[in-house]
């Protein structure tokens, strides 16, 4: 089979993590027989710096063209100063928007080699941790309306959180088809006790949880379910929840698995085509000095081969590899304990390659 992957470097760390994770798929494809064709597009900084736009059109033409999309990470220093419309970061809205991206899957396992950098104490987090965060990607509060005004006490500015009952009901279904496979229990997070969008949020959740008998549904407020991840993360299997609430209490479960550097993503459509990425950033303090893991990307690529290419056998061959790497004592700056030796960015590539097969 032939697959074609656009493929969006990025910047800082991003074109080292993504260059490691194209080897590995090109194994994959050596041991499996399959093809991979990769198309190369600007999006971030790079692309404000080669065409004054952070998202080209070419960008946005290639990555509809291609079964998915494989992305290392925007933004940086560089371009810090730059007007909110114009930074780096808004190439990611407009990915999401214009592909349909509207669910984020981000999956916080803790593997069990690397349980000594979990933060949490041992007894919390006996037996490991398996949560996914079903975050909303094209609504609420990032999409809605924005805007300055003159007030009694100055200027002021303002971000409309909104949110629409299909667009509920679409991120609902895809947490509850997911629970279905795994734990059979959906956590939504929301702020109903304050907020309007939250209370049509939890309504529109338990109308589609009327639909799945078999899952258990919970409601929990946003402060809540932050205490609770650190608290005792095994009591979720399932969370679903807005955009914002979604982009933080996603990278707070990847810090409790131990390193924001092994977690990776899916931002999926109506059916199969999806984006994949770390979840990390573009760490441009790292970036060309062979320190970077590439380990969150290269798990994005699995999840990739996975919901996107229905080759479930690759999939646990790429995460396999990664655990294998990870039994052997290889540790990557980010993950290694104090005084113990780290590898590099592209050595850390080379051997999970090499275990794939």
């Amino acid at each position: 089979m032939e697959y074609r992957i656009a493929v969006v470097p990025g910047d800082g760390i991003g074109p080292e993590v993504v260059a490691q994770t194209l080897k590995v798929l090109d194994k994959v494809g050596e041991v499996y027989g399959h093809s991979f064709k990769y198309e190369k597009v600007l999006a971030g900084g790079c692309a404000i710096d080669a065409t004054g736009g952070c998202l080209p059109q070419e960008t946005i033409d290639v990555c509809k063209a291609s079964d998915a999309v494989l992305l290392g990470a925007v933004g940086g220093w560089k371009w810090d100063t730059l007007p909110g419309n114009e930074r780096p970061e808004m190439a990611l809205l407009g990915l999401r928007k214009e592909l349909g991206l509207f669910a984020n899957l981000r999956p916080a396992m803790l593997f069990e080699e690397l349980a000594d950098a979990c933060p949490l104490k041992p007894e919390i987090i006996a037996g490991g941790l398996d949560i996914v965060v079903v975050r909303e990607l094209t609504g609420g509060i990032y999409f809605g309306e924005k805007g300055t005004k003159d007030t009694a006490m100055g200027a002021a500015a303002y971000d409309v959180e909104q949110y629409s009952e299909g667009e509920v009901r679409r991120i609902a279904e895809v947490a509850f088809d997911m629970a279905m496979k795994r734990g059979k229990k959906v956590t939504s997070v929301d702020k109903a006790n304050v907020l309007e969008s939250s209370r049509l949020w939890r309504r529109v959740v338990a109308e589609v949880g009327d639909r799945f008998p078999e899952v258990e549904l919970n409601n929990m407020y946003v402060d809540n379910a932050a205490m609770q991840l650190v608290r005792n993360p095994k009591q979720f299997d399932v969370i679903v929840t807005s955009n914002i609430f979604g982009d933080i209490l996603s990278d707070e479960a990847s810090m409790i698995t131990g390193s924001i550097g092994m977690l990776p993503s899916a931002s999926l459509a109506t059916g199969n085509f999806g984006m994949y990425e770390p979840v990390h950033g573009s760490a441009p303090d790292i970036a060309g000095k062979d320190m970077a893991n590439p380990m969150a990307t290269i798990l994005s690529a699995a999840m990739m081969l996975r919901y996107t290419f229905g080759l479930g056998k690759e999939a646990d061959a790429v995460e396999s590899a990664v655990k294998k790497v990870l039994a052997d004592g290889y540790r990557t700056h980010d993950i290694a304990a104090e005084g113990e030796e780290a590898i590099g960015t592209e050595k850390a590539g080379d051997l999970i390659a090499a275990n794939i097969g």
